[in-house]
């Protein structure tokens, strides 16, 4: 953990900003912040290259500090295109799966939008979080850094730093859970489900809460006696511990892997055409609309961010009223001619 909030003191603040057009295009803006004027490839967590737009400036915080800013922007003409620069991708994040999706459907008096940015799940056999928290507890959790400091330093302050300990506690035993499940999954994957009393993947899931208890009394030596095979123990018996030592090993480098997520936070901002009319985005006091961007968000599943508007087709509004009134008129017509 320490090491983890070191390398982030580097980290750019960053913003990505998607401007959906109704033709499907795509306006792009990064905003990158830094105290240091070091825009490091390996720095950035969304990619962008020399075809873009990119301006350099220097800005004045409130504490006074001297704030370097990198802004790049580039017009997409379609999602896919995005989606190749995704793949491309040399910068912070680059081992992480994402990709965006445009849809638009005509419905005569209107036309509905949907745009999404999608990251993919890292670990495969992994619960999902709303599995460990309450409803409000999900909306905190998903909340962005800004609102939650805001909360937590503001009036009945008191009150949401217990709700935040709690919240903290909760996500901690979904860690635990989480390394365990995916421990076992790829276990039983390399050992084939060996059919051995005790070795099933059904019979070591059952003991998915004790071997959670397990780790957590013992995280802080967990290295030293993972190695000593008392863990190992603890959890097969001294004759399969011996017998799997491999594979248990292997399965828990893998574990760690989809656990360990190296990924670099930051800020996404979709502006939608026409009228907003469902997401599952945040509203800033700009009145924009916003997602934060951390690794717990896709852990365990997919996170979608996506917004839906639609647009008013006045010409179908139109058409429709001439209709109805001609309609009207000829009604009218016909029957003075009957009489």
């Amino acid at each position: 953990m320490v090491l983890v909030i070191v390398a982030s003191c580097n980290e750019p603040e960053t913003v990505v900003t998607n401007i959906v057009y109704p033709d499907g295009t795509v306006l792009r803006r990064i905003e990158m912040k830094s105290l240091e004027n070091k825009f490091e490839v390996s720095d950035l967590q969304v990619p962008f290259d020399s075809t873009w737009t990119i301006t350099d400036s220097l800005e004045i915080n409130t504490e006074g500090d001297t704030i370097w800013v990198k802004r790049a922007e580039k017009l997409f003409s379609n999602v896919e295109e995005i989606n190749r620069a995704y793949l491309s991708d040399s910068g912070a994040n680059k081992d992480i799966k994402r990709h965006a999706e445009f849809r638009k459907k005509f419905r005569w008096f209107n036309t509905g939008y949907r745009f999404s940015e999608i990251i993919d799940k890292k670990m495969s056999y992994g619960y999902p979080v709303k599995n460990f928290l309450s409803e409000d507890e999900l909306k905190w959790f998903y909340s962005p850094a800004s609102l939650i400091d805001e909360k937590l330093n503001g009036a009945d302050s008191l009150s949401f730093r217990a709700f935040n300990d709690t919240v903290d506690k909760k996500i901690e035993k979904w860690y635990l859970k989480n390394l365990v499940s995916e421990w076992i999954g790829e276990f039983t994957r390399l050992t084939g489900d060996a059919g051995e009393e005790g070795m099933s993947l059904e019979a070591l899931k059952q003991k998915e809460d004790e071997f959670a208890a397990i780790l957590e009394k013992n995280s802080e030596h967990f290295d030293s006696l993972w190695a000593e095979g008392t863990l190992l123990r603890e959890f097969l018996g001294d004759a399969n511990a011996l017998r799997y030592k491999t594979e248990a090993d292997s399965a828990a480098e893998r574990a760690a892997d989809h656990f360990w997520v190296s990924f670099k936070d930051y800020t996404s901002r979709t502006i939608m055409p026409g009228k907003l009319t469902e997401t599952n985005g945040f509203v800033d006091s700009s009145g924009l609309l916003l997602w934060p961007v951390r690794s717990d968000f896709f852990l365990t599943e997919q996170y979608e961010m996506y917004s839906e508007s639609k647009v008013l087709n006045k010409w179908a509004w139109v058409i429709s009223g001439l209709f109805v009134i001609f309609t009207v008129i000829g009604v009218i017509i016909r029957k003075k001619g009957k009489g």
